[in-house]
């Protein structure tokens, strides 16, 4: 056998399909990669921002509630009585308490320091403070927070006073209450955040560059301790609140670098990672992506290759067959599979053609329609198809969506928490304090207080329930015995009329219970709400023909609006004028969660009812 040389046609087939296919996808992958890159580091640099925000409102906070706690003391009676045994004895208490207070100050209205109370005996002697800012500004302003400073040269602190006000007479200013805050907790707190130095280094500093806070405690407690003289040189020669980006050093180091002001205080709070740690994703994501791409090389210049062969072996084979023919030699025909020669193949074509013209015609016209018939319903399943897709790719962005909701709602929540507790801490110091013989007015408002914070943890609770999914618990339950306890234990008011109607059958449900109740007692408390001042509530109990046992809870309130309706299981939206808007949101979820589905029925001055349909347990 004679092994055949390739012509020139296979090499410039070649060429032209690596052309044709490497050109577009070069310029793709270069195109891709880049922007993997680009979008990866925009991400990381809007990540990091959002960590020095969220830091900056923590220094704020952190500052403004020891605030509020000498503004709460501050209004007591015994420091409008400028009484300096009970004041004294209360800032004893308050200091055993906050052990963040290095000093606590009393001063009368003519700024001379009557009380002084330190965690350092070598404080003697009282101040005058009439020519000082801190008694001008908070005499004048009523409050006082000073810039930082460092306490017996090594403690970083700052001075924080309020005016006591005699609420008999509120023009006049009784005296000045004024305590030296520590910082030292932000060090502890950033260092409990970021444990490994060489990874991140975040720091808060003054206005003059000096260090008031450090992930290494270390630094906070140098003397004089100021931040990298370039860096401070670009964050306090920018007016932007927060910002972020790369930071090239005088000694070629990159950083990626990012600020936030702190309210109120002017300071800033600033993190620096090194580009090769914060980058190190982006530049992996690039290396998987660029071995991805060699890889698809590859395999074009191998689709290349073969198509090269397969185009050229015909054409090959139709020149030897036209070298037969031009030497008379004809009776290769009858054993011709495949046409050796592209003239001749067209010719044979040709002739095959005018011969079976009319038939290949017919089979041409019936090709055709069933051609248009198939992409008739192949246009129809792509749309099907497309509406799925795109069904399936709104789902997956609420599900990122509420994702990240829930975990800003846990960062948030938890932040928020902490001075609640702070405060209602300080309500029970206070009630223990001032005993039974209390001003009505005094306990009136402290009452406001604690209702207050009741509240606010109840919204925290509200938003954690629908941030966090755990995992079901369900037990096997006779439906219309657990309403029939749950209805008996939930507090109506003597204004509301409950009606209970049962399925005469068993209703067997396999449910969380815990997460259940929360369910009704929403839907329940909910239609409370509507009817303030008279109504009647009816729970039903059924099961459909597609035998589903269905829970109805209806109210006779105004019914719900159609505007409102279309919105209503939507997280975070309500019309009251208090409320997370979560509480229509749980119920969907719950009820998803058990395969069930809801349904609201609603007459505008007649009421609604909100269908809860679950799945009945085969036993």
């Amino acid at each position: 056998m004679v092994r055949r040389k390739r012509g020139k046609l296979f090499y410039k087939l070649l060429f032209i399909l690596l052309i044709v296919s490497l050109l577009p996808l070069g310029i793709v992958s270069y195109y891709l990669v880049d922007l993997t890159r680009i979008t990866l580091n925009k991400s990381i640099v809007r990540d990091q921002e959002a960590l020095a925000i969220a830091f900056s409102d923590s220094v704020t906070n952190y500052v403004i509630s020891f605030r509020n706690l000498l503004y709460d003391a501050a209004h007591l009676e015994d420091f409008s009585s400028m009484n300096i045994e009970k004041m004294k004895h209360f800032l004893n208490n308050m200091m055993q308490i906050h052990s963040a207070f290095l000093e606590l100050s009393v001063l009368n209205p003519l700024g001379q320091e009557i009380i002084r109370l330190s965690r350092y005996d070598d404080e003697k002697g009282l101040r005058d403070f009439i020519n000082s800012q801190v008694y001008q500004k908070s005499v004048r302003n009523g409050e006082f927070i000073g810039n930082f400073e460092r306490y017996k040269g090594k403690y970083p602190a700052i001075t924080i006073a309020v005016s006591i006000i005699n609420p008999k007479n509120p023009g006049y200013v009784s005296g000045i209450l004024m305590g030296k805050l520590s910082l030292s907790t932000l060090s502890g707190l950033l260092k409990a955040s970021f444990p490994d130095p060489s990874h991140t280094r975040v720091a808060v500093i003054d206005l003059e560059g000096y260090i008031v806070a450090h992930s290494i405690p270390q630094e906070a407690e140098k003397p004089n301790a100021k931040l990298n003289e370039e860096i401070l040189k670009i964050l306090l020669g920018n007016d932007a609140k927060s910002g972020g980006g790369e930071i090239i050093l005088s000694n070629g180091q990159k950083v990626l670098g990012s600020f936030s002001e702190v309210k109120e205080l002017g300071w800033l709070v600033y993190i620096e990672r090194s580009i090769d740690v914060a980058y190190k994703a982006s530049e992996e994501m690039i290396k998987k992506t660029w071995q991805v791409m060699i890889l698809v090389t590859v395999f074009v210049m191998f689709l290349g290759w073969v198509l090269s062969i397969i185009l050229t072996q015909p054409i090959q084979a139709l020149r030897d067959a036209a070298a037969k023919i031009a030497d008379g030699n004809f009776d290769f025909e009858t054993d011709l599979i495949i046409p050796n020669n592209e003239i001749g193949e067209l010719a044979h074509t040709f002739l095959e053609m005018a011969e079976s013209l009319k038939v290949k015609t017919s089979e041409i016209l019936a090709a055709k329609e069933e051609l248009e018939k198939l992409n008739k319903t192949l246009e129809n399943r792509v749309e099907a198809r497309t509406r799925e897709l795109k069904s399936a790719q709104e789902e997956l962005i609420k599900k990122e969506r509420l994702a990240a909701m829930g975990q800003m709602a846990s960062v948030v929540s938890h932040e928020i928490r902490n001075p609640l507790a702070v405060i209602n801490n300080s309500i029970y110091f206070i009630k223990t304090k001032l005993g039974s013989s209390v001003d009505p007015k005094v306990l009136k408002h402290i009452n406001i207080i604690e209702s207050e914070i009741r509240q606010a943890n109840g919204i925290i609770d509200e938003i954690l329930s629908f941030a966090r999914t755990r995992e079901l618990n369900p037990k096997v339950t006779e439906l219309n015995s657990y309403l029939e306890e749950l209805l008996s234990t939930y507090p109506f008011p003597q204004h509301i009329v409950l009606e209970k109607i049962f399925y005469t059958g068993k209703l067997m449900v396999n449910i969380d219970q815990d997460e259940m109740n929360q369910v009704i007692r929403n839907l329940i408390k909910n239609a409370i709400e509507v009817m303030p001042e008279k109504g009647k509530i009816t729970v039903r109990t059924d099961i459909t023909p597609e035998k589903m046992s269905r829970i109805d809870i209806e109210d006779t309130g105004p019914g719900i609006p159609q505007e409102v309706l279309d919105k209503l299981f939507t997280p975070f939206f309500t019309t009251k004028a208090r409320g997370t808007g979560l509480g229509l949101a749980v119920v969907k979820k719950v009820i998803e969660r058990h395969k069930g589905k809801v349904e609201i029925s609603t007459q505008i001055g007649k009421g609604t009812c909100f269908k809860l349909y679950l799945p009945l347990h085969s036993s």
